[in-house]
């Protein structure tokens, strides 16, 4: 078995993603611990109000919500529901919180079964567990002595199945008219907002638009833009938006505009330890002879940072952001420092992109000032040279000697001395 622990600032949010996997028909709640009703018997805000009821006893603790999954090997498919639900009760024991509420839901949307737990951290007598290394100080013992307790299939020396079985489904790009554009939003939105480091609407976007997804305030004079509103646009192959823009409000994680904003400063502090990863992979990158901007694109990508380069209409480069897959931080080239911004990176790369050419996956990266040279023939070059040499010697012939305001020194000096003397006469 493998348990993954998230504690949260927002219940609403793990709450409501789990209660739309059950309306979805890709779960189903098969029990609840501390509740005083059955949970299958309740409307969905009875089952929110008890466990807000006890995280309104410590309005001062923020982290106060905790989504756990346990993931059983492919093998272990059959395990009925209610022995489930006795390995759930047993873990959150063992957790140290046996005694908190909680609900259970069983997922049916990967290849292996798995179960979450949603609970929060605040006790009936409004204190607050610790969430303090929760992972490996209290679940990993929790769960090594569930596995034996319950002879289920041990996490460790399962690099076959349960390594294979329990990866990930990677987070793909949104295709408009595949699948209903706000569920398709919603999935890319609740795997980036709340895990990106990013400090702008527009590093956020540096992320998002690499799912075909574009946060949009709207024209600086809409109604949208006026009252401080943000839709979610779906882009096609060329980056523009198609379909009907969705409201930010729209969306149960609310990755509205205000939202947003309250979390740029404290990202800016998070991604601080971050910088220089970004940085040294840029420099490693252009350490000896110079290479293209196209070949510094790959480089980066092969370590986990995507880089984003903005530009105007004529193709011009003026702005570059780079988003590192690996730490989740999001930089503008400024932020790095002077040298990795758009015009520093341009002149530490070599002349490669042409007027109207485009990079993979940007638009039209034009670097003006920085075009090469045309190109001519071996006798066409020596040709301008002698030409060049003439001309130059030419004109060194012609200037003349001396300036046509010229005056010598030593004139200068007698008129002075001569205004001197007149000086003292009159003394």
């Amino acid at each position: 078995m493998v348990a993954v622990v998230k504690t949260g600032r927002s219940i609403h949010r793990v709450f409501n993603y789990n209660e739309n996997k059950v309306k979805e028909g890709k779960a189903e709640i098969i029990g609840a611990g501390n509740y005083p009703f059955d949970p299958e018997k309740t409307t969905v805000n009875m089952r929110l109000n008890r466990l807000i009821r006890q995280m309104e006893l410590r309005p001062d603790v923020a982290v106060n919500s905790v989504h756990i999954s346990l993931n059983f090997d492919p093998s272990e498919s059959e395990l009925p529901k209610e022995k489930l639900m006795r390995i759930a009760e047993s873990y959150m024991e063992k957790l140290g919180f046996g005694n908190q509420p909680f609900l259970a839901y069983q997922h049916h949307d990967a290849g292996h079964p798995h179960l979450h737990l949603v609970t929060t951290n605040i006790t009936a007598e409004s204190k607050r567990i610790s969430l303090h290394h929760i992972g490996i100080h209290k679940s990993e013992p929790a769960r090594k002595e569930v596995e034996k307790t319950f002879g289920l299939v041990a996490a460790e020396g399962q690099k076959n199945s349960m390594a294979t079985g329990l990866q990930p489904i990677p987070l793909g790009k949104v295709n408009y008219g595949r699948t209903e554009s706000k569920k398709a939003l919603q999935v890319v939105l609740e795997n980036i907002v709340p895990d990106y480091k990013y400090t702008s609407l527009a590093e956020l976007n540096a992320v998002l638009r690499q799912y075909n997804v574009q946060a949009d305030r709207g024209t600086e004079g809409s109604r949208i833009y006026k009252t401080g509103g943000l839709a979610y646009h779906i882009l096609d192959a060329h980056g523009k938006p198609i379909g009907v823009p969705i409201k930010a409000s729209a969306f149960y994680n609310k990755p509205t505009l205000k939202n947003l904003e309250s979390k740029f400063t404290g990202n800016d502090v998070k991604r601080m330890p971050h910088k220089s990863r970004v940085k040294n992979a840029v420099d490693m990158a252009l350490v000896g002879a110079k290479i293209s901007l196209q070949d510094l694109v790959k480089a980066l990508e092969k370590q986990g940072i995507h880089v984003a380069l903005r530009q105007n209409d004529s193709g011009l480069i003026y702005g570059i952001t780079y988003v590192d897959h690996t730490t989740k931080c999001v930089f503008n080239g400024s932020a790095l420092g002077k040298q990795y911004s758009a015009k520093a990176i341009q002149e530490r790369c070599t002349v490669a992109v042409k007027t109207g050419q485009h990079l993979a996956g940007h638009a039209a990266p034009v670097r003006k000032g920085l075009q090469p040279p045309p190109f001519t023939t071996a006798a066409e070059t020596k040709s301008t040279s002698h030409v060049q040499d003439a001309a130059n010697i030419l004109d060194t012939l012609m200037q003349p000697e001396q300036a046509s305001d010229y005056m010598p020194r030593e004139l200068k000096g007698r008129k002075k001395k001569r205004k001197n003397k007149r000086n003292n006469n009159n003394l």
